[in-house]
């Protein structure tokens, strides 16, 4: 119950304690490993061991996405997402008082645990919580979230472990955890527990252990070797497991992880290009970072500061997509200009490592942030459309352990392009005499971005209808800006009864 004399609306209180979970989340998988070289030092350990800290958190997540959608049907959204941003919260307080590496190892897996449900039950209750029509202008702030977290982690866990402690990368999610625990107790609606069947343990075995095992080979590759036997039976197990979860999902009558839900072709298709998306934007951003530090010889806080113009980027484009581009282009059309335009900058950025121009590297991130913003807020917005509601959860799962495992893999693709490569030893503080191996870093994020093309091209504007808002004139009546065909308005009426059972 809200305090008295105060309200908030139930959308509102869903979009802030949403943009908090994805902002805690997605920024503890960057600020992190700023400081495992200070963490090691500290217990005492060596580098190689120091790397679970990173290494359990992400398997960690991997492990808990596959129930999230499961748990907030059972018990509710709002349950479900309070706990877990507090588990989140508790977790990071007690990785900050930590006194040895075995115990910061266990409570990052209990943050993981609280990580990996934040964000599915979160976008579930958003889809249950916004009409279509209204979501793409939702979707901007979480955009801006989702994209300016992992940009920022970097610069801000380099200042923490400089100017206070290595522990203040985990205490710096406190407060923000706390109040968004508080907001969302406050005026956060109770939502309706749903009948999901028996929790399907079989499922959950089968997704936890090759999810877990696969992103463990991913993250581990660039450093022992792709040949390595650690990172080949977890990559090979992880595969296998995830082959046999989709068989056994497939013939399940109450799956924990719907992967029919892929027959739906927008789904499906949003599916894609969010992962696709996932894997070149990380690519670039980790890239960018060792490029600005080795390439160009500058600090760890002028390396934040300097990729700061692609979090405006995306400030600036969520606002542009949510506001006019998707309502004029369509989702179709906005999706192909947002992944050409991401990849092209991409590529842009390769070019201009040549003449080392810190001004025309500025250039690219924006226009590449300004491209990625179209790419997130369409994807978000579109994908859904045809989803019902009772299968929102299952949906939310599906897609952000896609967009999970695409950033884990993009990290990898970049250090593996880098490493095979090769580059030169660099002097702290001195530009590096060859920067081959960014270039080459950026070239293939971009041609991964590119494949993202097919999948845009597929999208149909009729069956992502609902999710298109009307302009507003000025007289404040609803008149929808273009005029529907026959065919049009049929599939989007069905759309909308399909939606509603």
């Amino acid at each position: 119950m809200s305090p008295r004399g105060l309200s908030v609306k139930h959308t509102t209180a869903v979009s802030v304690v949403y943009v908090a979970a994805i902002f805690l989340s997605t920024m503890d998988t960057t600020i992190v490993n700023v400081a495992l070289p200070t963490i090691g030092r500290a217990f005492s350990v060596e580098s190689t061991s120091v790397d679970a800290v990173s290494i359990s958190y992400l398997v960690s997540l991997a492990v808990f996405i596959p129930a999230s959608g499961w748990l907030g049907d059972r018990f509710g959204g709002k349950r479900v997402l309070l706990a877990a941003v507090a588990v989140f919260t508790l977790a990071s307080a007690l990785c900050g008082l930590a006194s040895g590496l075995g115990e910061l190892i266990a409570f990052r897996l209990l943050q993981g645990a609280g990580g990996g449900m934040l964000v599915p039950v979160g976008m579930a209750l958003m889809l249950r919580s916004f009409p279509p029509g209204e979501r793409v202008r939702a979707l901007a702030a979480l955009t801006m979230a989702n994209a300016i977290a992992p940009t920022i982690g970097p610069s801000l866990g380099g200042l923490l472990v400089t100017r206070l402690s290595w522990r203040w990368v985990f205490f710096v999610n406190v407060p923000v955890g706390v109040a968004a625990f508080v907001f969302g107790a406050l005026f956060l609606r109770g939502t309706a527990v749903r009948r999901p069947g028996c929790f399907d343990l079989v499922g959950f075995l089968l997704s936890a252990s090759g999810l877990g095992l696969l992103m463990y080979g991913v993250s581990q590759g660039p450093d022992l070797g792709w040949t390595a036997r650690p990172v080949l039976a977890g990559v090979v197990a992880g595969a296998v497991l995830l082959s046999v979860l989709v068989y056994v999902e497939s013939r399940s009558r109450a799956p924990l992880i719907d992967f029919r839900l892929f027959r739906d072709r927008l789904f499906r298709s949003g599916s894609a290009v969010m992962t696709l998306e996932s894997v070149a934007f990380l690519s670039v951003i980790y890239t960018v970072s060792l490029y600005f530090q080795d390439g160009l010889g500058l600090g760890p806080l002028a390396t934040g500061l300097s990729i700061l113009p692609q979090a405006l980027g995306v400030l600036t484009g969520s606002q542009v997509a949510s506001r006019s581009l998707y309502r004029r282009l369509g989702p179709r059309r906005h999706l192909l200009v947002g992944v050409v335009g991401s990849s092209l900058c991409m590529a842009l950025l390769a070019w201009v490592t040549v003449g080392g121009q810190l001004w025309c590297a500025w250039i690219a991130l924006f226009g590449m942030g300004f491209s990625v913003g179209q790419v997130f807020v369409a994807t978000q917005a579109a994908s859904f459309a045809t989803v019902s509601a009772a299968a929102s959860g299952g949906a939310a799962t599906l897609f952000n352990a896609g967009r999970r495992l695409g950033g884990a893999v993009g990290i990898a693709v970049a250090t593996t392009a880098i490493v095979l490569v090769g580059v030169d030893t660099p002097v702290v503080g001195e530009p590096a005499d060859d920067v081959g191996a960014y270039r080459v870093g950026f070239l293939v994020a971009a041609a991964i971005n590119l494949l993202a093309v097919r999948a845009a091209w597929v999208v149909r504007d009729a069956d992502a209808a609902s999710t298109v808002p009307t302009a507003r004139p000025r007289d404040g009546r609803d008149r929808p800006r273009r005029n529907w065909s026959r065919r049009d308005r049929s599939r989007r009426d069905r759309s909308r009864r399909d939606r509603s059972r």
